[in-house]
């Protein structure tokens, strides 16, 4: 990873309670003094990465990241209940207002992405620069692409996996069953489903595939957090009054600059919807990585990254 600073620990690390139920943990590193950004992580359910850090000047940048609901350290554990969209953006807001921080940075990829772009829309004020990756806005389109079919085409073997714990009878809707089942009260139903879906994604993340990003997942808490919340908030449409929610508010945002980074052949956020963003917001700058695919450590995205991170790191 010769593009990215070199790994730090976090200067302070703190839970902070956002409701009766839920617990969110959050880290903050670099330089105290320095640029407050905050760093949405992917999923919905992903956590915190130690990578994640070093995507930033450590001596100009003050990296504020936290564990969304019911995944990493936060608590309660997988919890679905109060777990929304809207709940994030409110912890978003509920964190910024506990630091005292007038306006910050906004980076996310992937779900990240979707949730940078609820934030600032419902917050327009409050957001320095976005930086977008991986662009995913929870259209059915692009549900259905990955978990129903299309991706299918491209990783038959990867796709078999994926099918293994559903019947042949309940295929014709797996976003349900797979619901239906990291649901259960069975935990064993619960753990196998949650290893196949998240093994599934973690199978697709790169334009090259190594067995060791499967590994992750092999951890059934991990997995479990993952793949119950990511169904949750795919099985409720992201809790958007209208799938195009996010394309249709670009107006409260246009005057923010913004970089959207995307992979040309990211095949779990396929660049359509890159495009499509792109389109209805062309004062953002658009780069497309010729040679990538969804994962933010893929050396052209994480060069890009690292490259907008510095362009944005002074005041």
């Amino acid at each position: 990873m010769k593009y990215l600073y070199p790994a730090i620990e976090p200067y302070r690390e703190f839970d902070l309670k956002v409701s009766e139920l839920h617990t969110i943990h959050i880290e903050e590193s670099g330089n105290p003094n320095g640029k407050p950004v905050i760093f949405l992580h992917g999923g919905p359910g992903g956590g915190i990465e130690p990578i994640y850090r070093q995507y930033f000047n450590p001596r100009k940048w003050r990296v504020i990241i936290f564990d969304q609901r019911g995944c990493g350290k936060s608590t309660p554990h997988a919890e679905l209940r109060e777990n929304t969209t809207w709940d994030l953006v409110a912890d978003i807001e509920t964190i910024r207002r506990y630091l005292d921080i007038d306006k910050w940075a906004v980076f996310g990829g992937s779900w990240g992405s979707t949730l940078s772009l609820a934030y600032s829309q419902t917050h327009p004020n409050r957001a320095t620069e976005l930086i977008l990756r991986g662009i995913f806005m929870l259209r059915q389109i692009e549900l259905h692409w990955f978990y129903q079919e299309g991706a299918s085409y491209i990783f038959p073997d990867a796709w078999e996996k994926y099918l293994e714990p559903i019947p042949e009878n309940e295929q014709g809707d797996l976003i349900e069953a797979y619901y239906k089942r990291l649901t259960s009260n069975d935990e064993r139903v619960r753990i196998e489903a949650a290893k196949a879906w998240s093994i599934w994604e973690a199978s697709t993340s790169k334009l090259y595939q190594n067995e060791q990003s499967l590994h992750h997942f092999g951890n059934p808490k991990i997995a479990e957090a993952f793949a119950r919340i990511e169904c949750h908030y795919f099985i409720n449409r992201g809790f958007f009054d209208d799938e195009n929610q996010l394309l249709n508010n670009i107006d409260k945002i246009r005057h923010i600059p913004t970089v959207i980074v995307q992979g040309r052949y990211d095949v779990v956020c396929p660049m359509r919807s890159a495009w499509d963003l792109h389109r209805a917001f062309p004062e953002a700058e658009f780069i497309v990585v010729p040679d990538s695919g969804h994962s933010m450590t893929e050396p052209g995205i994480a060069k890009e990254l690292v490259k907008t991170t510095d362009k944005f790191e002074d005041f």
